[in-house]
């Protein structure tokens, strides 16, 4: 009896044909890859599988180089998705930021320069008022 039970009921089927190959018959692809003549055999082969019922629900659900489950496939889609959002979300509030530094910038900038421009006008009208009253002492004297 084995030691982690059996399925009784195994199946044979015929394997997938050999893929037809068109290299050397010295020249190895893999580790475990058996050299085959260029010319295809008449010698029919036949193997058989015993598949067990525990191996296959592993195979399916655990095996790692197999096909992964949908569900697992769509959340790591929707992880990464996540991921890629969160760096551009970071990326925009980083240029935000320093747009509003620009903006607060030139907003400064501004007021300086209209502080400026309001000091330099409030000593031109002084020097208008002074012009002004050295000019109504003018015509006192009526010359003809």
């Amino acid at each position: 009896m084995p030691l982690f039970g059996s399925n009784r009921n195994s199946t044979t089927a015929p394997p997938p044909p050999p893929p037809q190959t068109t290299t050397s018959p010295s020249r190895h692809r893999s580790l475990f890859s058996r050299r085959r003549s260029s010319s295809p055999s008449n010698v029919p082969t036949s193997h058989t599988t015993t598949t067990t019922a525990s191996h296959t629900r592993h195979g399916s659900l655990l095996h790692k180089h197999g096909a992964e489950d949908a569900s697992i496939v769509a959340a790591r889609e929707r992880v990464l998705s996540a991921e890629a959002a969160e760096r551009e979300a970071d990326r925009a509030l980083v240029a935000a930021r320093v747009a509003v530094r620009e903006a607060r910038e030139h907003v400064r900038r501004l007021e300086r320069e209209a502080e400026e421009e309001a000091r330099l006008a409030k000593i031109k009208q002084k020097q208008a008022r002074d012009i002004g009253k050295r000019g109504k002492a003018l015509g006192r004297h009526d010359h003809v």
